[in-house]
């Protein structure tokens, strides 16, 4: 048996243990303990702990914690449930994986141990399953299960938490924490004085001296690592009620876990504590990283977004970029609606790909968004159809919350309009009101206002009458909708469909001049249909005359409404809110008129007038774009695709991201990806290797000649940064002269598997990487136009925002070195000397590669804190002290067999003079320790040339 095996099998010992011995200690004692009292707990037989209502502090106030982990947050739970005493053991996995449909199994060494190496959505199929077992409805709903090779599960799409169900489920953040503080002490933990071995302690049972009964607690510190149910968000120095997380995933897919393992650092063991080294997502997985359960709903949840705000509901993505692609033919495409339980617009950009839904606009009531053509603004008015009065009309950028305001007495239901001259106008309406009667109809007119690089221009009138429903490009042709859809047809007014009832009139801005309409199921919708139906219970398109060419009928149990065609480029497309019969408008959908189908792609509880825009494709010859030309030359409107004799498949060129794939830092290798063939015409300096180059090296500080870009990779191993260097750099690069490579011997141990290395078999999860390898990553010449796709694919804003201005460098504020702790076993080369044999000779082959190709490959040993030389470890992944001088010295004179390699040791064993502002971590340097690294670097490579 493994030690790894030993030490989990003793833990589980301890655990088995707690069911029939006591503490002399109780929970009074403890400094972290909970402000509840021991005998608001109580043991239920089937290994759960009931716990009842309280108040608990998650996060800290202390400096030393991360950012996310500060300031401490009280929370008040107003309801019982039910906490699981240890973690789901392999034993009852699989017990439970027998009896239903599941087939992932992650590391499972002993039935007695718990179940690591879980995505937090296998997580999550288990808590569902177990529920129906055990005859419960589930927690968690969802549209569609995504698995890898392996069948683990790397998405849920359109996963919804039912808080109010009484099932099996992760627990939240506060709970876990509150079940945790109810006894923490990890002061049994054994630690040998070089940290070569751990054991850390389990759960504790007390017995109250108050009570008779013994009280039973939770093994809640060391062990495994456990998922919790609340995506990742920011704390406030408040109180909260039935606090369950940040409302949405953001632009990561952030997840929180909760507990540390088994070789965790005393300092890491902490209530506190929400997350790994690197980022941790819903599709991640590693074999320290378990779950336990919980049990019960939750009342009046609370879910607090990073601002501070806070909602009672969540709003839900039923349908990923990758579905959303399938149905309009593009990720380029952006959603707003109004949240009618706050007033406020939300938006959510698909390019984005985090599915991440945001509010945009505060603290005005607003109704009616349109997205401008070129995708950078929205357009909103107070006032709402068929409710007459004023209304004003604000503008704002969809990067900015401040609203501009037309200053005019009243504009209602904007829309936008782009004219011959190539002028952007938003034609608006003087009242929304009741269009039924003429005279109050004729005391209403319709006008257009410029509005240029955040400006408003003239107002101008159109004419008479408030056709709010659309105009069309020749202004033959306007329509309107409220109670009678009335049109304007070449200046003269009408009313169209027998004057029967009809709203939520929008015209198709295609040319076609085609209606769309809801009606309350009128006479002449019967006729057409060919039976009788309910109110806005069908859609119904009319052409320019008025006369009926199509009706789509709702889903059962729904009913239409605030139905708008969307910006397709197809004209099939219709984005329309679904009313359930309770007259609620729980869920937004896209109509697609081609096949009558409908699509729901949006959940929550109220949620208002949809608008999708989505951009238009341009098609233009390859000889407009001149060589120098780069994807950030092109405007935010088109999509350029150039006229080659090989043509780019738009469903994979490129996307090197999405939310279902199986790797966790995928949102930064994907603008790896797009600063990798951006510049491979003009770098001639390429940083690869782990976190420490990804943070430690800078490539704007380097000076001429040298131009270099950043292609390290948090967790990356030797055998990723060879496959991408063989398969991408080299074919490409063909001005490369010098590779710099991060030498992490104390990483020696890592195999190139999982989220080390993409390329083992994470990348199969992305479109864009297959597709490169099934044309030989293009190595017979690369195709025009793959710069520009992956620029326009699909990623997270706030990444993007971090690694384009920097050529792929990540920048992070100094915290100093702190103490140092060792992550692994300092003994490892003793059990993983083949392993680590194996990574040295991928090594010494990527060096040669170098070396035939005349390419200088800088081997660098990035710093780490110096007080590891006061331990018995070389590093922060561990490796015994007395046996790195003699790795590094076998590494260095790899230069005497290959002249074109060069060591730079700038850790020296711990003796450097990288000080404490230049220490982001133990083992990472901040921006200022990254230039002085750099300058180094770019010394170096003069004495080179």
């Amino acid at each position: 048996m493994s030690k790894k095996s030993l030490l989990f099998l003793l833990l589980f010992c301890f655990l088995a243990a707690c069911s029939s011995e006591s503490s002399n200690s109780s929970p009074s004692e403890n400094e972290n303990s909970s402000s509840s009292e021991t005998e608001d707990v109580e043991v239920i037989i089937d290994g759960m702990i009931h716990l009842t209502s309280g108040t608990t502090s998650i996060g800290s106030d202390d400096a030393e914690f991360k950012a996310n982990e500060r300031p401490a947050m009280q929370v008040k739970i107003e309801y019982d449930f039910y906490m699981g005493k240890s973690e789901v053991t392999c034993g009852e996995y699989s017990a439970i994986a027998k009896k239903t449909d599941i087939k992932t199994f992650g590391n499972c060494e002993n039935d007695s141990l718990p179940i690591t190496d879980l995505t937090y959505y296998d997580a999550v199929l288990f808590a569902n399953a177990k529920s129906k077992v055990q005859g419960y409805d589930t927690v968690y709903s969802y549209t569609k299960a995504i698995f890898d090779s392996e069948d683990h599960c790397t998405n849920l799409e359109g996963i919804h938490f039912h808080t109010d169900v009484n099932g099996f489920r992760l627990p939240t953040e506060a709970e876990w924490v509150y079940a945790a503080t109810k006894n923490w002490d990890i002061q049994k933990a054994w630690y040998s004085d070089n940290s070569d071995f751990k054991l850390h302690s389990v759960c504790r049972f007390s017995s109250d001296s108050t009570h008779n009964d013994s009280t039973e607690f939770c093994d809640m510190a060391g062990n495994a690592m456990e998922w919790v149910n609340d995506w990742l968000g920011a704390f406030r120095d408040t109180t909260v009620s039935n606090y369950a997380g940040a409302p949405n995933s953001g632009d990561l897919d952030e997840r929180v876990v909760k507990g540390g393992y088994y070789s965790s650092s005393k300092a890491e063991l902490n209530p506190y504590s929400r997350g790994d080294v690197y980022t941790v997502t819903s599709s991640t997985r590693a074999e320290y990283v378990g779950f336990r359960l919980a049990f019960g709903s939750i009342s009046n949840p609370l879910w607090m977004a990073d601002d501070g705000s806070s909602v009672t509901s969540v709003i839900t993505p039923l349908a990923n970029t990758e579905t959303i692609k399938n149905l309009i033919g593009t990720y380029k495409a952006k959603l707003v609606f109004r949240n009618d339980l706050t007033g406020d617009i939300s938006l959510l950009d698909y390019k984005n790909g985090s599915l991440s839904v945001q509010n945009i606009s505060s603290g005005i009531q607003a109704f009616h968004p349109e997205i401008s053509p070129d995708g950078n603004w929205v357009a909103y008015c107070t006032g709402l159809e068929g409710i007459s009065g004023k209304s004003k009309l604000y503008v704002q950028s969809l990067e900015s919350s401040q609203a501009i305001l037309l200053d005019v007495e009243s504009a209602a239901i904007p829309r936008w309009r782009v004219l011959e001259s190539g002028d952007t106008v938003i034609v608006y309406v003087t009242d929304a009101g009741n269009n039924k009667e003429d005279a109050t109809f004729q005391k209403n007119s319709t006008w257009q206002v410029p509005f240029t690089n955040g400006n408003f221009g003239t107002p101008e009138k159109i004419f008479t009458g408030a056709y709010h429903g659309g105009i069309s490009e020749d202004r033959n042709l306007a329509v309107s909708g409220s109670r009678v859809l009335r049109a304007r047809i070449q200046g003269k007014d009408t009313i169209w469909y027998a004057g029967e009832q009809a709203c939520n009139v929008s015209m198709v801005m295609d040319g076609s001049k085609r209606t769309s309409f809801l009606d309350f199921g009128g006479e002449t919708g019967k006729k057409f249909v060919g039976s009788s139906y309910s109110t806005h219970q069908r859609i119904l398109i009319a052409d320019s005359t008025g006369k009926l060419l199509q009706s789509v009928k709702a889903p059962s149990g729904y009913t239409f409404d605030h139905s708008e065609w969307a910006t397709d480029g197809k004209n099939s497309l219709i984005i329309t809110t679904l009313t359930n019969d309770n007259g609620a408008h729980t869920k937004i959908a896209l109509v697609n008129l081609q096949d009558s189908s409908v699509t729901e792609i949006m959940e929550g509880e109220e949620l208002w007038h949809p608008n999708l825009w989505i951009q238009k494709v341009k098609i233009i010859k390859q000889d407009t774009l001149s060589q120098d030309t780069t994807a950030s030359d092109t405007t935010a409107s088109d999509t350029v695709i150039s006229e080659i004799p090989f043509e780019l498949d738009p469903d994979s060129a490129g996307i090197y991201y999405n939310t279902s794939g199986a790797y966790s830092r995928a949102a930064a290798f994907r603008y790896k990806m797009e600063i990798l063939w951006q510049y491979k015409d003009s770098a001639n300096v390429v940083v690869l290797g782990s976190s420490h180059t990804y943070l430690g090296v800078n490539p704007l500080i380097f000076k001429d000649p040298y131009f270099a870009v950043n292609l390290a990779i948090g967790g990356a191993t030797i055998q990723s940064n060879s496959s991408l260097f063989l398969n991408y750099i080299l074919p490409h690069y063909k001005n490369l002269k010098y590779v710099i490579l991060s030498i992490d011997i104390d990483r020696g141990s890592i195999e190139g598997v999982g989220n080390n290395n993409l390329f083992h078999e994470a990348y199969k999860s992305y479109p864009g990487y297959v597709y490169d390898q099934n044309h030989n990553y293009w190595k017979d010449g690369y195709p025009e136009g793959l710069s520009e796709a992956t620029y326009d694919s699909p990623g997270p804003a706030s990444t993007a925002k971090s690694h384009r201005a920097t050529r792929g460098f990540f920048s992070e504020s100094a915290k100093g070195w702190g103490n140092p702790y060792i992550a692994n076993d300092s003994n490892w080369l003793d059990t993983y000397y083949d392993r680590y044999q194996t990574n040295l000779q991928t090594l010494k082959n990527f060096i040669q590669t170098c070396n035939e190709n005349s390419i200088h490959i800088i081997g660098i040993i990035t710093p780490q804190n110096p007080k590891y030389a006061n331990t018995g470890a070389f590093g922060r992944s561990g490796l015994r002290r007395s046996e790195a001088p003699a790795l590094i010295q076998e590494i260095a004179d790899l230069s005497k067999d290959y002249p074109y390699f060069t060591l730079l040791d700038e850790n020296k064993m711990g003796a450097h003079d990288y000080t404490d502002d230049m220490a982001k971590d133990t083992d990472h340097l901040s921006e200022a320790g990254a230039a002085q690294l750099t300058n180094r670097l770019d010394s170096l490579l003069r004495t080179l040339e």
